[in-house]
């Protein structure tokens, strides 16, 4: 096997102690993943490991790779991502992927934690209440998008007007107001979960806009694809750029 030493570092960081049943049976596949994701990939620029994982984890439950996201989470622990911002990544998944493909996410998240001892419910990060939900979301649109999404919430098709509406108080209502995240690590992980799933690309390139406008660069927003594209594959990731790239084109036009 010639794993490089630089991968066996950065696995035995992953997982101390731990040797895959991979090694025995597809040895060659191994060689090649482990030598391109935990070196060629994670020395290629300088992302801190703590946002990378962070990046994973939301990539994972857009991508719907369960059984990954079983793997990498105890990982995430050893990086620095905590209980409260992995509930948190989980959580805001529900707004942009559904429960029918988070609950599975939600469940191995706590019967992770729990088997690690962490005692669950973990404390609450909600700052705004059925009656101030609105008000909230609407200024975490405008605070994220700018002032053009003050009155977003009541625009569009009469027939189609509550779906703006639900933007604005359960998706930022809802999650967005929430402690246990920034908005630049939400925005992040949107860009995440919406690259990961495919078939998001306009919405993509808009909260690669929005990453851009709160302060996650196109060189930030890049090395956050070239992290994740182990695990999502190039034709994802090769969309994501596309996206970054028509996002700033959109804002020099705008400038």
């Amino acid at each position: 096997m010639a794993i490089s030493e630089k991968a066996k570092a950065y696995h035995e960081k992953m997982f101390p102690g731990y040797v895959s049943d991979f090694l025995r049976t597809d040895p060659e596949l191994i060689e090649r993943f482990d030598n391109f994701a935990f070196d060629e990939v994670v020395n290629h620029d300088d992302l801190d490991d703590k946002t990378r994982f962070m990046a994973i984890l939301a990539s994972l439950i857009g991508c719907q790779g369960i059984d990954e996201f079983r793997v990498m989470l105890p990982a995430a622990f050893h990086f620095g991502v905590s209980p409260i911002e992995t509930k948190e990544i989980v959580y805001q998944a529900v707004a942009y992927l559904g429960i029918g493909r988070v609950f599975p996410f939600l469940k191995a998240t706590n019967e992770i934690l729990e088997n690690l001892g962490v005692k669950l419910p973990l404390e609450g990060q909600a700052t705004t209440t059925t009656e101030n939900r609105l008000e909230g979301g609407i200024q975490a649109q405008v605070d994220i998008f700018g002032e053009g999404m003050r009155e977003f919430y009541q625009s569009g098709n009469p027939e189609t007007v509550h779906i703006n509406h639900w933007l604005a108080d359960n998706c930022f209502g809802d999650y967005y107001t929430r402690t246990g995240l920034d908005y630049k690590q939400r925005e992040m992980i949107t860009f995440c979960f919406l690259s990961a799933q495919g078939g998001c690309e306009p919405q993509l390139t808009a909260h690669a806009g929005a990453n851009m406008r709160i302060g996650n660069d196109k060189a930030f927003l890049i090395k956050i694809v070239s992290q994740c594209l182990p695990y999502i594959g190039y034709p994802r990731s090769l969309n994501a750029l596309t996206c970054i790239n028509k996002a700033c084109e959109m804002r020099k036009q705008n400038d």
